[in-house]
């Protein structure tokens, strides 16, 4: 009877990004259920009590671990488990690779996100209008970003199963 063949580096490592990715998605989508709840958060518009602040810190973190889990360890671990050299690849040629293998939507659709992501995190404007403006577009960049990484996981599991 043969042994079973053990999982080489670059799948172990894919696996192990995959699951951080995976427990940042599930948190992310809970802290979007939660916000969901919360209308006088979701409009931008009032000023936060302090449950209204944890919601958006908790959405904030998780969309910005989500984000950077994917880009720095996800998506090269992809590219390596299918035999690409990433070594000396940059960020931005890493994932224009990835769309042309078909697993990733839009390159610069993943640096607009970026872009929304930051100006959410960084820059907390004065005007209640433009802070609605932003939170509205980190919503639905995030929801984007929970689709790509539901995409990503559906072709992981075909490919590596």
């Amino acid at each position: 009877m043969s042994e079973p063949q053990k999982p080489v580096p670059e799948i172990l490592a894919l696996r192990q990004a995959q699951a951080v990715c995976l427990g940042h998605m599930q948190a992310l989508k809970e802290a979007l259920d939660d916000l969901a709840e919360q209308p006088s958060v979701m409009s931008g518009l009032e000023p936060l009590d302090k449950n209204g602040r944890r919601l958006l810190d908790q959405f904030a973190y998780r969309y910005t671990r989500l984000q950077d889990d994917m880009g720095a360890r996800l998506m090269p671990s992809i590219l390596q488990a299918l035999g690409e050299d990433v070594a000396v690849m940059p960020a931005l040629d890493r994932f224009a690779r990835l769309e042309q293998l078909g697993w990733l939507p839009s390159a610069q659709a993943w640096g607009t996100l970026r872009q929304i992501r930051n100006q959410f995190t960084h820059d907390y404007p004065e005007d209640p209008a433009q802070r609605a403006f932003r939170l509205q577009a980190a919503l639905r960049a995030a929801r984007e970003l929970s689709d790509i990484m539901a995409g990503l996981q559906r072709r992981l599991q075909e490919r590596f199963p």
